[in-house]
């Protein structure tokens, strides 16, 4: 007897399911452990991840309030304090906390006039890698202001030609370091250059551009008729970042 179309599209069907069913069967019992173990260690591994992200979250929170220590005590005029707690965070995997105490135990040490112990510092941020590469610039320039009685001027311009462009948030900063450097090389010309791009350039704060439009006009000798002299110096007081920032 004929099955209709109706009940041929049942028969099928239930053939399928039988088959699916057997074919389950057979995957559960060749990997059904293999499947039960590797539920295991995925559920293992996620709770290993959660407990390894709370002890991050609680050695973060230690570490801040080990930074905050010792800004309360450098606030308090106590080095000695903050001493410890700067010099464990300058070891801390996390890299915003090893900036943080290496830029501060710099400060310390320009405060005290250590400019080589400085300098040393700065040029430590500015060749880890590890660090965004606007903090390894502001390193860079604060460890060249500080040696820079101590270098050559064509050693400060070149260190600063790559952050003396227009755009660059260090601009201000590393373009009066450059255009020092050029005055004590009798390139009045070249400094001149370099202040009128910083007196252009709307991110640079107001007061470094005001500075710079001064500083162009002097050496402009059509306008002054009279040669400039070069500026003292910078030195540890140098400018060594854009107002008075110490991050950017």
């Amino acid at each position: 007897m004929a099955l209709t179309p109706q009940n041929n599209e049942a028969f099928l069907r239930e053939v399928d399911d039988e088959l699916r069913r057997d074919q389950a069967m057979h995957v559960w019992r060749r990997y059904g452990i293999a499947i039960i173990v590797a539920i295991v260690v995925a559920l293992a591994a996620f709770g290993a991840y959660l407990f390894w992200q709370h002890r991050q979250e609680q050695a973060a929170g230690r570490e801040g309030e080990q930074l905050q220590a010792a800004y309360d005590a450098l606030a308090s005029n106590d080095a000695n304090a903050a001493a410890a707690p700067l010099a464990t965070l300058t070891q801390s995997g996390r890299v915003g906390y090893r900036v943080a105490a290496t830029f501060t135990q710099a400060d310390v040490l320009l405060q005290k006039n250590d400019l080589k112990g400085a300098a040393a510092k700065f040029a430590g941020i500015a060749q880890d890698a590890s660090v965004a590469q606007p903090f390894r610039d502001l390193a860079l320039i604060r460890q060249t202001s500080a040696e820079f009685d101590t270098l050559k001027p064509d050693v400060v311009a070149e260190r600063m030609r790559p952050l003396a462009v227009a755009g660059n948030p260090w601009l201000g900063s590393a373009g009066e370091l450059m255009a020092a450097a050029y005055l004590q090389q009798g390139r009045r010309d070249l400094a001149g250059q370099v202040f009128a791009r910083i007196a252009a350039d709307e991110q640079v704060p107001r007061s470094l551009r005001q500075r710079a439009v001064q500083m162009a006009g002097v050496l402009d000798d059509k306008a002054t008729g009279t040669p400039a002299a070069a500026p003292k110096a910078p030195g540890a007081t140098a400018p060594a970042q854009n107002e008075g920032v110490t991050t950017r």
